[in-house]
């Protein structure tokens, strides 16, 4: 074991700072970050947990995200050309106020929420799925609904409770997890009652997204890059993968989202450098009789240097380990609160990076302090 290794497992309490610092600007970069991804991941959540291959959007759409999908009905026929496409579905979107049909003594709740239909035939294209089959089996009853069981509360009602929609009733059978949304509350039902509630897709106006089954789930890009061949610039397809990047990169690039991730990430490093340092000049100052022995029995000051920045990277590695604790805890109650968090490795990999960078900065910013570490001292 190393010196640095072992002065930092019997002395963490003095380095524990430093940990802290470190742990809480990853945490909030990684938070804000991941939570921001989890918010399209839920309001996406019905097309990415989809069955399909391919999503087809418009020519001028880069993502799902602040956009308005409108695609010719001429366009869905034109797909069935690629030999290897066996199946194509629109998924069907719209929104409208939601009023409850309160208990006696209820309060009467009116929210606006978005529509998302689906098919219910078994295995369709446009069923998720993570739908059970107690779940696709209620929404074939005629004014079926499912929601998020975290939008209960802003909907007024309970497992069974009904609502008016457009003018028609309808009841909530069943209950999902990891479809929430933060901007508005998402219900789902069967493309059947969005046509019976006015509320279905008419052709003569357009369709939504276009999903898309191919043969062999194996050829996808070139399945993909065939379809866009084809299109000739009258639609886009796209694979699920490289859409659910797209959706994260254009909120990401929104003007006020950017400026507040850097932000954050400028607050973080400072925090972390700051404290980080401080605390490591701290711990230096404490244990300056140590060094200046180790100088007395013929250590450089190279050598001690080099003790200094090893110790300086083992403390960004509890700070790493914190971290992960940190954002594991806040994930579960996020989780609990109805909040989504997605993380992905390469942002995971990016802020473990930065923070062993700011960790070794720190170590080199304390180095001025080993002037003071002269044997000379030891005879006071």
């Amino acid at each position: 074991m190393s010196l640095a290794l072992a002065t930092l497992l019997y002395e963490w309490r003095r380095y524990l700072a430093a940990m802290v610092a470190l742990a809480c600007g990853g945490l909030l970069v990684l938070v804000v970050t991941g939570l921001l991804a989890g918010i399209i991941k839920s309001a996406t959540a019905t097309i990415d947990r989809s069955p399909a291959d391919i999503i087809i959007l418009g020519p001028k759409n880069a993502s799902l995200v602040n956009t308005n999908i409108s695609l010719p009905a001429r366009i869905k026929p034109l797909i069935y050309l690629n030999p290897e496409v066996v199946e194509v579905d629109a998924m069907q979107g719209n929104g409208g106020q939601w009023t409850n049909i309160p208990p006696p003594g209820g309060k009467q709740q009116q929210v606006f929420v978005g529509i998302r239909g689906v098919n219910t035939r078994p295995g369709a294209v446009t069923l998720p799925v993570d739908f059970s089959e107690e779940v696709r089996l209620a929404l074939t009853e005629p004014g079926a609904i499912v929601v998020d069981q975290s939008a209960l509360a802003q909907l007024g009602v309970k497992l069974g409770g009904q609502g008016i929609i457009n003018g028609h009733k309808v009841t909530v059978r069943a209950l999902l997890t990891g479809y929430q949304n933060i901007d508005n509350v998402d219900i789902v039902m069967s493309t059947d009652t969005m046509r019976r509630i006015g509320m279905a897709d008419r052709e003569s106006n357009g369709t939504g997204p276009l999903l898309v089954r191919i043969r062999d789930p194996a050829r996808v890009e070139a399945v993909r890059d065939a379809l866009n061949i084809q299109a000739k610039g009258a639609y886009r397809a796209w694979t699920r993968p490289a859409l659910a990047k797209a959706n994260e990169n254009a909120l990401l690039q929104q003007q006020i989202v950017g400026v507040l991730l850097v932000f954050l990430t400028l607050i973080g490093g400072a925090i972390g450098v700051g404290i980080t340092s401080m605390t490591l000049r701290g711990a230096i100052l404490a244990n300056i009789k140590e060094f200046a022995s180790l100088r007395a029995l013929g250590v450089s000051m190279g050598s001690m240097r080099q003790i200094v920045l090893e110790l300086s990277l083992w403390v960004g590695v509890a700070g790493l380990l914190l971290t992960g604790a940190l954002v594991l805890g806040v994930t579960a109650l996020a989780g609990l609160a109805g909040l989504p968090i997605v993380l992905h490795w390469d942002l995971l990999t990016a802020v473990a990076v930065v923070l062993m960078i700011i960790s070794g900065a720190s170590g080199v910013f304390s180095l001025g302090v080993m002037k003071r570490s002269q044997p000379a001292d030891l005879l006071r």
